[in-house]
């Protein structure tokens, strides 16, 4: 009789393998496009951050593109403009890395709730609010969106295997932390 344990690896290594946890079989599912032929090699968890951080950067912007109408604090609104701009840059960079690795063009991550993701309803109520209260509403969701995405960053620096997508979120890393700092600065200097 074999000890539990090693069942219980086994199982897990072939749900990982199975479900593309894991970037022991690089062979597409059936129907699924091969990815163009590139000499990178992307691991799972180089791709998974890859569609994370797209999905996370592309649902921040549309409560950034409210601050200018909403907002009180002009610090709030420089803050905002940088951090938009820094995301489309990094955005333009994750969809390159996307392609290249050969991802599905829908992102599986895209709507998620999860922590730092800004959801539409968090949109909705920040686009119906004004002022001092619209500020603080902003510094929360951004917040959590750049704690999140050092953490993020942080496992793929980790974890990672393809040097673009380690350098980026290396940048991603230094980048959000500094906001995380003006953030709180802002918050402090506000009170």
């Amino acid at each position: 009789m074999r000890p539990p344990f090693l069942r219980t690896a086994r199982l897990l290594l072939a749900v990982a393998m199975a479900t593309g946890i894991c970037a022991c079989d690089s062979t597409p599912a059936p129907g699924t496009p091969a990815p163009a032929p590139s000499t990178a090699v992307f691991g799972g968890t180089d791709r998974a951050w890859i569609e994370i951080t797209i999905a996370m950067d592309e649902e921040l912007l549309p409560l950034l593109a409210l601050v200018p109408a909403n907002g009180a604090d002009a610090r709030l609104q420089d803050l905002s403009d940088r951090v938009g701009a820094v995301h489309e840059r990094e955005l333009a960079a994750l969809r390159g890395l996307h392609d290249q690795a050969g991802l599905p063009a829908e992102n599986p991550h895209k709507g998620m709730p999860m922590p730092g993701m800004v959801t539409p309803q968090q949109v909705t109520e920040a686009a119906a609010t004004r002022g001092p209260a619209f500020d603080t509403l902003v510094v929360r969701h951004l917040t959590a969106h750049l704690d999140q995405g050092v953490k993020l960053a942080e496992s793929e620096r980790r974890s990672g295997v393809e040097p673009r997508t380690r350098t980026l979120a290396g940048q991603m890393i230094e980048n959000r932390r500094t906001y995380l700092r003006e953030l709180r600065e802002l918050r402090h200097g506000s009170s």
